[in-house]
């Protein structure tokens, strides 16, 4: 049995403004009607699949487990880092955890930000990688192969690294090398030989294969995830290694940490409309496009535009006169205009944005205006000196904390639904066109005890308006206090 072993990390900065720290880019809708992620685990449906096992940040949890149940999906888990240590240290999470009950299922590793266009061809070259993953009855334990996929390269490609084809083998081929990006030039050499594909960074193998030859090259990564996972605690469908032992791992890739130092390494083409969305010209060339090969999202008017992309954000006209290869995103608290050529550049926004003085500047790198928490959403509508309004909406027969601000106090107005309000000692009710005050300093919690969304307007006043002004003493959701 194949276990999908789905990688939801990352901040995906090169795709700012549309994507931000706390919500990254698969976890966004870039070219169909579905997230990045969403779209990952419903290409797997025909293959022989068991349910989903995803690895994600703690702060991405619950994006994580709403766009799941949106779907329907079930899944095995969703194991949280407590920090980043690349991809060797987060994949052998995944495969201590397969392990567990004596199990050594198939792991198929994906990136939850990766645009696959044609699934058949995606799904035919993981029944091939199958067949070299696993060990036929009658051959050794040593046949089993930790296989990688390469993706037939369409052009001369620079952002990529590249795997050189050795030997054929099955379905696949040994791998000759792993290939560093190249320049223009050698790039160009690759794609004339017809000997090499771009490094895909997906994988099959058993989890037992995997965490063997981890042992063997990196043994300090494999005690420090075994020490994490055997002290893991669970809390739902979420997975908590032990922190410290997982932060005493090193920091390292699959490919550097196993890939390239093992013999047992093969690789299978996949020709399938890959690509890592790794910019806004990478999104443009994945999209569709009109008779002009412009590619638009949202509400946008085009005169003598060509190849540009626009993206509006919600009933925002965006109209464009006399533009060529240009970038245009429009979020509710940022826009971007960029040549597209030069978007790999917008990292330096991000940075410029993140060494900002102002807070307001920075928070433009963590989050969008509007906030989506476990019990609902919240969208920062206005803000100024010692002030801030938002609009709330709290889903049906959901809670808040029970918690405290040190620093500011709130007026909470109801405007549809009914509120049951926690304030100290007193517990009431607040309806429609009706309003209370919450002073600082003391305890309160927010609860929808209806079964229509409760929707209401707050106005924080205080000397400190930040969200990490919240102590919480009781929480549904396990979200623990923040140091201070």
């Amino acid at each position: 049995m194949i276990l999908p072993v789905i990688m939801a990390g990352g901040s995906g900065s090169r795709l700012w403004p549309l994507s931000r720290k706390l919500q990254p880019k698969q976890f966004l809708s870039l070219v169909g009607e579905q997230s990045m992620l969403q779209e990952t685990v419903a290409r797997l449906q025909g293959l022989a699949c068991d349910d989903p096992l995803i690895i994600c940040g703690e702060d991405h949890r619950f994006t994580v487990a709403e766009q799941l149940r949106e779907n329907n999906v079930d899944n095995k888990g969703i194991l949280l880092e407590p920090a980043g240590r690349n991809t060797a240290p987060a994949i052998a999470l995944a495969a201590l955890e397969a392990i567990k009950g004596g199990n050594d299922p198939l792991l198929l590793v994906l990136a939850a930000d990766h645009v696959i266009t044609n699934v058949p061809a995606f799904q035919k070259a993981i029944l091939q990688a199958q067949a070299l993953a696993e060990s036929e009855p009658e051959l050794e334990s040593e046949s089993e192969k930790l296989v990688t996929f390469g993706i037939v390269p369409s052009k001369a490609e620079t952002g990529y690294g590249y795997i050189k084809k050795g030997a054929a083998l099955g379905e696949g081929f040994e791998v000759a090398a792993f290939v560093e990006k190249p320049n223009q030039a050698t790039a160009e050499q690759y794609l004339a030989s017809g000997d090499y594909v771009w490094n895909s960074g997906l994988f099959l193998f058993k989890a037992s294969v995997y965490l063997k030859a981890l042992g063997e090259f990196q043994p300090q990564i494999l005690s420090a995830c075994e020490t994490a996972m055997q002290h893991s605690a669970r809390d739902i469908d979420f997975i908590r290694p032990q922190a410290d032992a997982f932060l005493s791992s090193p920091d390292d890739s699959i490919d550097y940490a196993v890939m390239e130092k093992a013999n047992n390494v093969a690789m299978v083409p996949m020709d399938c409309g890959w690509s890592d969305v790794g910019s806004w010209s990478a999104l443009w060339d994945v999209s569709n496009k009109d008779d002009n090969g412009n590619t638009v999202r949202g509400e946008v008017l085009l005169e003598q535009t060509e190849n540009c992309y626009v993206r509006s954000h919600d009933d925002k006209i965006i109209a464009t006169v006399g533009l060529q290869n240009i970038v245009i995103v429009d979020t509710a608290d940022a826009l971007l205009v960029a040549a597209k050529d030069k978007v790999q550049d917008v990292k330096k926004i991000v940075e410029t944005l993140k060494s900002n003085d102002c807070e307001i500047k920075q928070a433009k790198v963590e989050n969008h205006r509007k906030v989506y928490r476990p019990w609902g959403y919240y969208d920062s509508i206005d803000a100024g000196e010692r002030f801030q309004v938002k609009r709330i909406v709290v889903y049906p027969n959901a809670h808040l904390s029970l918690q405290m601000h040190h620093h500011r106090a709130e007026h909470w107005i109801v405007v549809s639904g009914t509120a049951l309000v926690t304030k100290g000692d007193e517990e009431f009710l607040v309806g429609e066109n009706q309003s209370t005050y919450i002073p600082l300093g003391v305890t309160h919690r927010l609860h929808n005890p209806g079964s229509i969304a409760l929707e209401m307007i707050e106005v924080q006043s205080g000397s400190y308006l930040g969200e990490d002004d919240i102590v919480r003493f009781d929480d549904i959701y396990g979200r623990s206090k923040p140091k201070k």
